[in-house]
Parts: C-alpha cells; sequence; structure tokens
C-alpha cells in the first residue's frame, strides 16, 4: 500500500465513526494548505446529474481500504451510470484476501467552502452498511479534519444521521425520524454550512441546526460513499452479506456558495 493510501486509510478510518480516536494526531501532514471555507466564488456553484455519464469535476475511488471500521476495499468498477442514475456498489471482493468486500466512493477533484449542498439519493436497507453524502478534508491534505455529514444506517432506513467534525472533534450525531423508507425512492437530503451554523434538509424541509462558534471552518471535498462495517456491530448491526450486491443510487448533486 502506497503512503498516500495508508494515511488515507488512518484518517478516513475514523471519520465516519462518532466515536473517540486516538491516531489522527500521529498523522505527518504532507503538503500545508487548509483553504478557509471563507474561499468561495459565484463561479464555483455546480448542478450536476449523471445522464451523460460521470461528470468531470468528480472521479471514484480506486485502489485502497480505508481499514476500520471500513471492511471494503474501494474499486473503480464499483462506480456506475445507467438511465442518468449512478450506483455505489457495496459487493464480494476477491481481488485481495485481506480485505472480503468491495465498497463505491465518489468524490469531487476540487474542495469546497461554506454554502448550500444538496443531493437526490436512495439508501441500501441492509444491516451492517452506510449510504452516505458529506463534505471532508483531513491531515492527509494538510488540513484539519473537518467534515459534515448525511448517513443513512441501512440497519433502520426511517431515519438519517446528521454529524460534524471541527478539527477532530465530533461526537455530534443527531438521529431524524425521516417518516418514510430511505430505500423505497429518492429523497434530497442538503445542508446549509456557514461560519456560526450548520442546517440539515429533508425534502426541502428543515429536520436539524446547530449553531456555535465551533463550526468547520476548512474546505473539503464533496463526497458519497457505500460501504459495509467492521467492529462498529453497535453502531451499524453485523453486516448481512446474504443480499449480495448491494446499491445506493444518486440522481444528481448541486452546490450553491455563500458569501460569509
Amino acid at each position: 500500500m502506497s503512503l498516500r493510501s495508508k494515511i488515507t486509510a488512518m484518517l478516513c478510518a475514523a471519520a465516519f465513526v462518532g466515536v473517540p480516536t486516538v491516531f489522527v494526531e500521529t498523522v505527518t501532514p504532507l503538503t500545508a494548505q487548509a483553504v478557509p471555507a471563507t474561499q468561495t466564488a459565484a463561479a464555483d456553484a455546480f448542478q450536476v446529474d449523471f445522464k451523460n455519464g460521470i461528470p468531470d469535476r468528480f472521479e471514484p475511488s480506486d485502489g485502497w481500504t480505508n481499514g476500520m471500521p471500513f471492511n471494503c476495499w474501494w474499486h473503480k468498477d464499483n462506480v456506475s451510470v445507467d438511465d442518468g442514475i449512478m450506483s455505489l456498489k457495496i459487493d464480494a471482493d476477491g481481488s485481495q484476501d485481506k480485505v472480503p468486500y468491495s465498497g463505491g466512493e465518489f468524490r469531487s477533484k476540487k474542495t469546497y467552502g461554506y454554502g448550500h449542498y444538496e443531493v437526490c439519493m436512495k439508501a441500501i436497507k441492509n444491516d451492517g452498511v452506510v449510504s452516505s453524502f458529506f463534505t471532508y478534508t483531513g491531515p492527509y491534505d494538510g488540513d484539519p479534519w473537518d467534515e459534515i455529514d448525511v448517513e443513512v444506517l441501512g440497519k433502520d432506513t426511517t431515519k438519517v444521521q446528521f454529524n460534524y467534525f471541527r478539527n477532530g472533534k465530533g461526537g455530534h450525531e443527531h438521529m431524524y425520524d425521516l417518516g418514510f423508507d430511505a430505500s423505497d425512492d429518492f429523497h434530497t437530503y442538503a445542508f446549509e454550512w456557514h461560519k456560526d451554523k450548520i442546517v440539515w434538509y429533508v425534502d426541502g424541509k428543515e429536520a436539524h441546526r446547530v449553531e456555535g462558534k465551533d463550526m468547520p471552518v476548512t474546505k473539503g471535498k464533496i463526497m458519497m460513499n457505500a460501504w459495509c462495517g467492521k467492529g462498529v456491530d453497535e453502531w451499524l448491526k453485523p453486516f448481512n452479506d446474504g443480499d449480495m450486491p448491494l446499491f445506493a443510487e444518486y440522481k444528481w448533486i448541486k452546490y450553491t456558495p455563500s458569501v460569509e
């Protein structure tokens, strides 16, 4: 595994679980950028769908595993587009003997700051998996670990979990009762990121907000992934691999910058 893969493994293993971690501080950044989230411009705005395949501003993750609690290897072949729908697949992985499953991850090439982030997605219903939409940056990029999450846990797709991290500090999980099953159809999930608050929305309706001074402050990549967990049974339940392949589906992504 390359140095990049090893560092990414340590960072991302922490990034999606609302539990304390100890290894993020041991990583030495390769670069120093930490672009402030205030650096936005009208030209950053975009809306993409998948009618023409993979949009140029995004790319699939390929060729590494993040380590605990991810029990999958990212393969670009697990990201596919058909009839205007992007699918992220969880499946068995016979390409190597250390990690038994494969997952799909899709990320922007650029980083983005304050503004309104929105996705239209259909989640996976299956114990032990996560379907997600989030922003993320961390020590590999020379940044503090800042992140804002929308995560549907496959064990109960009638709820969605919101969370955020500032400089590696999480523990802000909030479970929101959707009033529908997120695996039955496509719905819109969004958040507005400001310097003093984050507001989450479901189908255009405000679902949750946090306010204060301890908000994320560093531009991050826009990311989506579908993955199965290991060692986090209390959070996700044990992974049920009896119905693979499993697919999280996405129709479109939108970002509107704001000036703070």
